[in-house]
């Protein structure tokens, strides 16, 4: 962008790192605040500082949290005994909020991807390990994405339960609720009908 201004520029280029977020819309972004909302620009630079500083990891379930242990990993009310395992924080969200779901969770950050130099390092499998091997956890339930890299992963995480001696659970995938056969896509629908249950 040729506008004269390298600050403009700079800031046009800092909104792409934004998911979703090209040039174009970027430039529009970094234009609006300017012209329109310099006040919500201000308070947004606030937020946005104040979460990268204080916002991390709990050290338990690896979820956001501003403190060590996350507000639902120390919530005694909870189900110690059921450990559901999401990709991301997210995940994790929009379970909580779609579900009755009263256990624990473990949040993965990602998902296996020897490309990407995610293995199981990286995605804290040693602390899940340490997590079964405490003995609280009788079922994981594995809620990672139905992708390629999902299934290796939630193949992956059976194993670990296993050979921990838990019980492992998948989370069913296929037709959605009120959804029309004719409308579903070839994928969605082969999976679905290989894991049909009986009535």
């Amino acid at each position: 962008m040729s506008s004269g201004s390298p600050l403009l520029a700079d800031l046009i280029d800092a909104l792409r790192c934004l998911p979703g977020v090209g040039a174009k819309t970027a430039q529009r972004m970094a234009f609006h605040v300017l012209e329109r909302d310099r006040a919500g620009a201000r308070k947004l630079a606030e937020r946005l500082a104040a979460a990268v500083e204080r916002i991390g990891n709990c050290t338990r379930c690896r979820t956001f949290s501003e403190e060590p242990i996350c507000a639902l990993c120390a919530n005694p009310s909870r189900d110690r005994s059921l450990l559901c395992v999401v990709e991301t924080p997210v995940d994790q969200l929009a379970i909580e909020q779609a579900t009755g779901f009263r256990g624990h969770y473990f949040v993965l950050l990602g998902r296996l991807s020897p490309l990407d130099g995610l293995g199981p390092k990286e995605l804290g499998l040693d602390l899940l390990a340490q997590r079964l091997a405490e003995g609280e956890v009788q079922e994981l339930i594995v809620a990672t994405n139905p992708t390629v890299e999902g299934e290796a992963t939630a193949h992956l995480l059976a194993q670990l339960a296993r050979a921990a001696g838990i019980r492992a659970s998948r989370l069913a995938h296929g037709v959605p609720l009120g959804g029309e056969l004719e409308f579903i896509d070839r994928g969605t629908l082969a999976h679905a009908f290989g894991g049909r249950q009986t009535l």
